[in-house]
């Protein structure tokens, strides 16, 4: 199969359905976003329309690359080609781009003009363009459109006759828009199939799909597969009511399937979020690829197969890696009633606080309550909770005092239930100190590891803070850890102890 050939629309269709038409300036910044994308084809305007436009075809056709097809949208009128004519046939390659509908709903109700009337018109308009566009520049090119194509499926054999004057009197390119979305794709690769089939394999297929029933880009890509090789798309999927096949999904989509696509993928972010800001058009929530939630997961079960296979070319639940379209952003694991362990895990340690699946597990149920009355919940408040749960466990052991006494020597007070204890440890430091206090009260267990972690002070927001990590023996030979955050690491060491105690007496 040939290459896709992509021709963008969205300085011209895109362009006249905002509310407020890019000036000059801002139509040559998205002119210079599709160069950086390697589009072979941009349509820069409809000359005839307004003198702004004519002027801005001129300055882009002008300052277009050698490589570049510059087009030029004409009705079918000799004034409007002219227009065409000059203000992009100066480019290295320019093409006139006229249309007009052979739809019998539209000859009747909006030409109100006989079909062979309509067909001399279009034969007659691209015979006089041709000529034209070759007086100015030999490479000039004609492309003809039959406007509401998806509409003719009635009297699709007349279409294909006018289609094959039409080339014979020069068009190079026939584009089959699918100008109001009504039908299932199936039907109008059907109509694209046999309008391929009926022309010389020379001229080029275009397909040109509008988004009014949400299937552009899945039309877009099968007319590719069914014959059309050029495809027009918008910048974000910009254009008249719900917009233009979108280019980012139909370069994607065709890369997914394992076809050459001569686009350069990693500018689509972040052009989509310019021509976000420019357009004044916000990217949806759900927008695929490019959307603020394209890449976020609140399932459990998509949470831990997407953290399994983050680091994949294919994920889990994900079409592509970020990075292949220049997201620089990881997958975003948003916690809901919906999530488990591992988006406790994944949130917790990507703020920077060392936490254990098995922790996790003891948060699920208290950050879950939470999420269930408020719906997705921020960092901070999973963050709070661990605090809570992790640092400060509340149990059967209660720290009331614990201070120095010199010479090895600690005063440790604390509550067990409703008895209260008062001793003094001994020992190389304050947690072998303490542990030698709760031996002689009776609660004797064995210190496995201690470690001490330094917590970053701008994580914190309160200065240089100290965590400390104490690993003891539990019932039956487990592993328990006790974690503390305290300015005072002897206080944290002797907190840690407290909160593993808690843990293992919690019953």
């Amino acid at each position: 199969m040939k290459r896709p050939f992509f021709y963008d629309i969205t300085l011209r269709d895109g362009n006249q359905s905002l509310k407020k038409p890019w000036q000059l300036s801002e139509k040559e910044i998205i002119f210079n976003k599709l160069l950086e994308l390697n589009v072979q084809a941009v349509e820069v305007g409809f000359p005839a329309s307004s003198e702004m436009d004519y002027d801005a075809c001129k300055h882009l056709a002008s300052v277009a690359p050698e490589n570049l097809v510059v087009s030029a949208l004409a009705r079918c009128i000799e004034g409007d080609i002219l227009s065409a004519v000059n203000a992009i046939g100066h480019s290295k390659i320019p093409r006139v781009h006229t249309f007009l509908t052979l739809s019998p709903f539209h000859m009747k109700y909006v030409l109100n003009k006989d079909p062979m009337e309509v067909r001399k018109t279009a034969i007659n308009a691209v015979s006089f363009a041709c000529e034209q566009i070759k007086k100015v520049n030999k490479n000039g090119e004609v492309q003809f459109s039959v406007e509401h194509f998806g509409d003719c499926l009635e009297n699709l054999d007349f279409v294909i006759d006018t289609l094959q004057e039409v080339v014979k009197a020069g068009a190079t390119t026939i584009n089959l828009p699918n100008t109001v979305e009504r039908k299932r794709p199936r039907v109008f690769l059907d109509m694209v199939e046999k309008v391929y089939n009926a022309l010389p394999k020379d001229i080029a297929i275009s397909a040109h799909n509008h988004n009014d029933l949400g299937m552009a880009t899945a039309t877009t890509v099968e007319s590719y597969f069914s014959g059309a090789v050029q495809l027009e798309c918008a910048l974000n999927g910009l254009g008249e009511r719900t917009g233009n096949t979108n280019f980012y999904e139909v370069a994607v989509a065709l890369y997914n399937s394992g076809v050459d696509v001569p686009v350069d993928l990693s500018k689509i972010y972040e052009t989509a979020l310019i021509v976000a800001q420019m357009s004044k058009v916000e990217i949806y929530e759900k927008a695929p690829l490019v959307g603020p939630d394209a890449l976020a997961h609140r399932s459990g079960i998509h949470q831990d197969g997407a953290l399994k296979t983050k680091d994949m070319e294919f994920g889990a639940y994900r079409p592509i890696h970020p990075s292949l379209i220049g997201r620089k952003d990881d997958e975003k694991i948003g916690f809901t009633s919906q999530s488990g362990k591992t988006a406790i895990f994944e949130i917790i340690s990507k703020a920077g606080y060392p936490i254990t699946i098995q922790e996790a597990i003891r948060l699920a149920p208290s950050v879950k309550e939470a999420a269930e009355k408020v719906g997705e919940l921020p960092t901070r408040n999973i963050i709070d909770i661990y605090f809570r749960e992790i640092c400060n466990i509340e149990g059967p052991f209660k720290l009331l005092k614990f201070d120095h006494a010199g010479d090895g020597k600690f005063i440790l007070e604390f509550k067990h239930n409703n008895k209260e204890y008062s001793l003094t440890g001994n020992g190389n430091g304050p947690i072998d100190a303490c542990m030698d206090a709760l031996k002689q009260s009776g609660f004797e267990r064995t210190l496995l590891h201690y470690k001490q972690i330094a917590m970053d002070e701008e994580l914190m927001g309160s200065g240089a803070m100290a965590m400390s990590v104490i690993h003891l023996e539990g019932e039956n030979g487990a592993k328990v850890i006790g974690r503390a955050i305290h300015k005072n690491t002897a206080v944290a060491n002797v907190k840690a102890i407290f909160n593993a105690y808690n843990l293992i007496y919690k019953n």
